[in-house]
């Protein structure tokens, strides 16, 4: 039978002492209880505000984002509505634009023709079915997914031609141009550039447009509040 441990030895401490330590973790233990209450107070009181700062966060964060990714485009294209039939005027045959626009354009042309420039209009305004037609014709045409499609032509209901404050330009003196990124080296171009802003007229899709091809024919008007309103997102 293995003999019994000393008390005394496993601990190593003299009894007065452990008498002494046991009276003390006694009376520490009392004081704990005592002061448990309010530590579980303050625990739960920290605890709901790390929750209440955390959903805080969170609902700061996700309102953040959202306000980041609140893009209303499409395959690159912001959306724009179609303008009402009363506000279309007739500038050539099939060429309509916005009537708010149609006197700052012809202007333009006869500027132009005055230093021996001369701007053939291709497209003003075009119908969402007009639209809904070129889009979707391109896939059979050119066997592009969406994406691709989109990269040279607005989806319906996406592009600034419905606006009826877009215009598509040519070079009269050079047509193999016309819807083509060649027409950037033509004279009509060159003058375009310098002049365009004097009538109100932006290239809408620039060389560094992420989500567009580059479309040196491609102005938008931009000389009226209603203008200003509808291209404001494109502007940011």
């Amino acid at each position: 039978m293995e003999p019994k441990e000393d008390i005394n030895q496993v601990f190593d401490i003299p009894f007065a002492k452990r008498t002494y330590l046991e009276n003390a973790n006694s009376k520490l233990f009392i004081k704990i209880l005592l002061i448990s209450p309010f530590i579980l107070l303050l625990v739960s009181f920290t605890g709901l505000r790390l929750i209440r700062d955390s959903k805080t966060f969170s609902s700061s964060f996700l309102s953040t984002q959202i306000d980041k990714n609140n893009d209303q485009r499409i395959l690159g294209h912001l959306p724009y509505k179609e303008i009402s039939k009363e506000k279309l005027v007739v500038i050539e045959p099939h060429i309509q634009v916005h009537v708010d626009m149609s006197e700052s354009l012809l202007k333009m042309r006869e500027a132009a023709k005055k230093d021996g420039i001369y701007l053939v209009f291709l497209s003003g305004y075009r119908s969402i079915n007009l639209q809904n037609d070129i889009f979707y014709s391109l896939k059979s045409v050119r066997n592009q997914i969406a994406s691709e499609r989109a990269r040279v032509s607005a989806p319906p209901g996406y592009s600034e031609h419905s606006t009826g404050f877009a215009i598509d330009i040519g070079d009269y003196m050079q047509r193999d141009t016309d819807f083509e990124v060649e027409f950037e080296n033509t004279e009509a171009f060159k003058w375009l550039q310098m002049n365009a802003a004097k009538y109100h007229f932006k290239l809408s899709f620039n060389k560094n447009n992420k989500h567009i091809d580059y479309e040196p024919w491609h102005w938008r008007y931009e000389g009226s509040i209603e203008a200003l309103k509808i291209f404001e997102n494109s502007n940011r």
